[in-house]
């Protein structure tokens, strides 16, 4: 099996965020973080090294952590919170509906050990909700990098975006694909690789299980586009359409559960506009449980086998 895409290291995508963060920091003197207790696990190390007079440690008070970035964004600052993603969500959903989504606060909700491959931490860290939770409120931009590289260009952009976001990133070490000249532009899709048969979107930690699967699909004779949804709102609904268009159906992978989750917005704009076959790749309404990483997409079908298989049911239906 050959790829289009290979890689010669893996790195955890917070990591990206701690370098993305730090070039921040230096490149605009009103980026300060926030952090609530979790400095290490978040990578915000080197910042708070170099920028002490800008980087607040909260303590485990997340809900506290919003209402202060909410009110340092209206003397100009662009603050950065930490915390796992299940404590920036879950946890403070009140505070950032009242205190930074209501109002457009610029803040940047950043949020590591995301989804089943956090491991061993278990179901009660392991959540699965959090991109539905954030892209339901109004003004809310929501992104979700493939790798290391993207989740600090991914940083990096939100230095300039204005408003709220929620940017999502995780604890293993995964392949590092994405180069360093890819452009990265909030909002807009990335076609990995073109295809004719099928289209397979992905987000996330998925993105490099479906550049896997397209070679798989290419062995076997399947021609598979790869399009890589790193911002799930506002959604690039003209690249969905226009790959669609073309393959005449579609699969969409997720670490998250499918209810709420990308997939179930791929369907709303396929449905409103021009209906086609779309297979979802995601958790069916469970929680997780503690494992390994690996072992969890497997079991929960997140694996690469799982995105073919959906590929070609998908093309199947068709006829």
């Amino acid at each position: 099996m050959t790829t289009k895409f290979t890689y010669t290291e893996k790195k955890d995508t917070r990591s990206g965020f701690g370098v993305g963060l730090l070039e921040a920091g230096r490149n605009n003197p009103n980026v300060v973080g926030l952090c609530a207790d979790l400095t290490g696990s978040l990578k915000m190390g080197d910042f708070k090294k170099e920028f002490p007079e800008r980087f607040f440690q909260v303590g485990i008070a997340e809900a506290n952590m919003m209402g202060l970035a909410a009110g340092m964004t209206i003397g100009g600052k662009i603050p950065f919170t930490g915390t796992f993603a299940n404590f920036s969500t879950g946890r403070v959903f009140d505070q950032i509906r009242q205190s930074i989504a209501y109002s457009e606060k610029n803040v940047k909700i950043c949020a590591s050990h995301a989804g089943l491959t956090l491991g061993e931490d278990g179901a009660t860290h392991q959540i699965l909700e959090d991109i539905a939770m954030m892209k339901a409120l109004p003004h809310m931009t929501v992104i979700n990098p493939a790798d290391y590289t993207q989740t600090k260009q991914a940083t990096l952009a939100l230095v300039d975006h204005q408003g709220p976001a929620y940017l999502r990133f995780g604890r293993p070490k995964v392949p590092v694909f994405i180069t360093e000249d890819m452009p990265f532009e909030i909002g807009k899709a990335q076609v990995l690789t073109e295809g004719t048969d099928v289209t397979l979107f992905a987000t996330g930690h998925l993105v490099w299980h479906a550049v896997e699967a397209e070679a798989i699909l290419a062995e076997q004779g399947i021609s598979a586009e790869v399009v890589n949804i790193h911002t799930i709102k506002p959604l690039d609904t003209e690249a969905i359409l226009k790959s669609v268009a073309k393959t005449g159906c579609a699969v969409s992978a997720e670490e998250h559960q499918i209810n709420g989750g990308l997939g179930e917005s791929i369907a709303s704009t396929l449905v409103r506009n021009q209906p086609a076959p779309l297979e979802i790749v995601g958790v069916n309404d469970q929680f997780g449980e503690s494992g390994k990483p690996m072992d969890l997409l497997a079991k929960y079908g997140l694996s690469t086998q799982a995105i073919v298989d959906a590929a070609k049911k998908a093309i199947g239906r068709k006829s």
